[in-house]
């Protein structure tokens, strides 16, 4: 089976590598991928899927759907594409173009099995976590694992990243000449140093894994003026999502406290929170065990160290898996003019046919093999519950 599946990407090859390329040159940030959009979606739709243009509350998004039966596993591909203002500086141009290459080698070599295809069109990636909000709009509910591609400098899975909640907190005090009527002022910066001072006294008393970071959005006018209004941005990190909210929990009675101090008042904006992976091992072993098939380059271990996806909040509630494909040398930090450098490169071409084979070969294995599927499952709800997560 690995064999035709290699012939059939190579086969395909061309038209993923000519996607990918257009992809990168529109280079459309997030919440603008107008033309990165209708390119995938044309592409299926001449290929027989059926596409639906902006689901799950989500510009630029879509949901294209192929299936065969009743009854069958429902395979979910998701695929970002939106770039950074530099370019795609992440590799999100590949995404779509490999969706689409396992989604048409899976139609083609899995017989008569009954099974369904849904290929996620998931914009905003790098901005709003455009998985979130659709995922809060009713997407994913129809497939039965979710998996993807991302670029990187080795071939790994994900184990673990971190859910992470967002803040911005104004504080409206009083202003008063600084010199001559303090005492008539009431400093909204002191506020925010004091949340600051608070959070870091609060670091000895949470998980070694949870991360705090703030900083100044707007700190007021001139030093002759007791600053009455001040900005700041808080974001609070856990590899554990149901601990985080108790971290969220106690960084709220700092604001407050914060506020009562000073006798300013306060406003709060939270942005949509990010759930930390579920990881699913049974699935991983079937993503690395089809990368070593298909030989591709610089296997390496799951990563130690990882931040924040909109991808995790699916995972949070079905299985999934990422196949991290590499395309530039070991050690190659993302965001950087290096992958920028290497995105139309022919390593870049290999990344999206190998990354294609790989993630339908992973599917296939599942349909010749259904006790896989459930499998699967009973591995990710025992993962689950080892995080002290409840299904």
């Amino acid at each position: 089976m690995k064999e035709k599946i290699k012939a059939y990407i190579d086969q395909l090859g061309p038209k993923l590598e000519e996607m990918s390329d257009r992809i990168f040159d529109l280079a459309e940030v997030s919440c603008q991928e107008v033309q990165s959009c209708k390119l995938l979606e044309d592409f299926l739709k001449e290929n027989g899927f059926h596409v639906e243009h902006n689901v799950g509350g989500m510009e630029h998004s879509f949901r294209a759907v192929y299936g065969q039966g009743e009854g069958g596993p429902s395979f979910g591909l998701l695929a970002e594409y939106d770039a950074l203002p530099m370019g795609h500086g992440c590799g999100h141009h590949m995404q779509g173009p490999a969706a689409i290459g396992a989604a048409l080698c899976i139609r083609q070599l899995a017989g008569d099995r009954p099974y369904k295809i849904v290929i996620y069109g998931t914009p905003a990636e790098e901005s709003l976590g455009g998985k979130i909000i659709m995922q809060e709009n009713g997407c994913f509910q129809d497939i039965d694992i979710a998996l993807m591609m991302h670029a990187a400098p080795e071939t790994c899975v994900d184990i673990k990243t971190m859910a992470l909640e967002n803040f911005r907190v104004t504080f409206q005090g009083k202003e008063a000449h600084a010199a001559m009527n303090p005492e008539k002022g009431r400093s909204a910066l002191d506020a925010i140093l004091l949340s600051f001072h608070a959070i870091e006294m609060l670091r000895e008393h949470v998980l070694e894994d949870t991360r705090m970071h703030y900083t100044v959005l707007d700190a007021g006018g001139p030093t002759n003026v007791v600053p009455g209004k001040a900005t700041a941005e808080y974001t609070l990190r856990s590899y554990n999502t149901s601990y985080l909210a108790q971290v969220v929990e106690r960084f709220k009675k700092i604001i407050e406290g914060a506020a009562l101090m000073t006798e300013t008042t306060y406003t709060m904006e939270r942005d949509p929170a990010y759930s930390a992976k579920i990881p699913c091992l049974k699935l991983n072993g079937l993503i690395m065990d089809n990368a070593r098939a298909f030989e591709a380059p610089r296997l390496a271990p799951p990563r130690e160290k990882t931040g924040s996806t909109d991808f995790g909040n699916v995972m949070y509630e079905l299985p999934g898996s990422c196949i991290r494909m590499a395309f530039v040398p070991s050690g190659t930090p993302a965001h950087s003019q290096a992958y920028l450098d290497a995105g139309k490169s022919d390593d870049a071409h290999r990344a999206v046919r190998l990354s294609a084979g790989i993630l339908a070969g992973t599917c296939l294995d599942i349909l010749e093999h259904p006790e896989l599927m459930d499998e699967i499952k009973a591995d990710f709800a025992e993962r689950k519950a080892q995080m002290g997560e409840s299904l």
